[in-house]
């Protein structure tokens, strides 16, 4: 098991946004979180990237305890986000965007090359677009960026919030496919996505949180077939 959560509780003042949950990853995996807006899925990806703080709760990489390790050490230890809203620098090369995910690490420089390498054959687009400026790219090539940097600080867990959000249905496609094949190449994957459908046909597990509980887990396919899953989220019933 890659990530354990238990009993996990986060408050906004007086607000719990989540309210006691548990759930898993296994290494390899690609878990879906499904729910609407305002269900937590967003606070969960953020507690465990040590942006927020738990109230309660558990949350064990690898083993070991995350309660006590800075967000810049869980890039570190393994755990890399690509948030929503993309978060790239704009007036950064698309180069210089993907370079600053090694920061941090001892042998950036030794690995540099190969990892560019790597982000350019999953994003051509970005291979083509290396010098020009970040902010000057379109949303879709901007969420390419956006993933492909957190791969450059080579992650065990990669976190991924809502990358097709505000995508045309083209880039839509690239995404899930470009998510699938890191998946194949060994990346365990955490996923919070808008697009239920998508998202729950490539996964392997999948939770439902609605306002800061879980109320539904099992495989991606059970829950893509889940006539209460597909009517709240998929627009139609069973």
């Amino acid at each position: 098991m890659l990530l354990n959560i238990e009993n996990l509780q986060v408050s906004y003042g007086k607000i719990k946004a989540i309210k006691g949950i548990s759930l898993h990853v296994n290494q390899g995996e690609i878990v879906t979180l499904v729910g609407a807006n305002g269900a937590g899925k967003t606070t969960l990806l953020k507690t465990i990237s040590g942006i927020l703080s738990p109230a309660e709760g558990v949350i064990n990489f690898e083993g070991s305890d995350l309660s006590k390790i800075k967000p810049y050490q869980r890039v570190i230890n393994g755990i890399c986000q690509a948030p929503e809203g993309r978060g790239i620098f704009p007036g950064m090369t698309v180069r210089e965007n993907l370079e600053i995910g090694k920061y941090g690490r001892v042998t950036a420089k030794v690995e540099m090359a190969e990892d560019l390498e790597m982000a350019y054959s999953l994003f051509p687009r970005l291979k083509e677009r290396e010098n020009q400026a970040g902010g000057t790219l379109s949303g879709g090539e901007q969420q390419m960026l956006s993933i492909g940097r957190a791969l450059m600080s080579r992650p065990r867990l990669l976190l991924l919030d809502e990358p097709s959000m505000g995508l045309a249905p083209k880039f839509i496609s690239a995404i899930f496919n470009i998510i699938q094949e890191i998946k194949k190449q060994g990346m365990t994957i955490l996923l919070v996505e808008q697009n239920a459908a998508k998202a729950l046909s490539i996964a392997d597990r999948a939770y439902v949180l609605e306002t800061g509980n879980i109320t539904k887990e099992g495989s991606g396919k059970e829950l893509l077939n889940d006539p209460a899953v597909r009517a709240a989220y998929l627009g139609h019933g069973a």
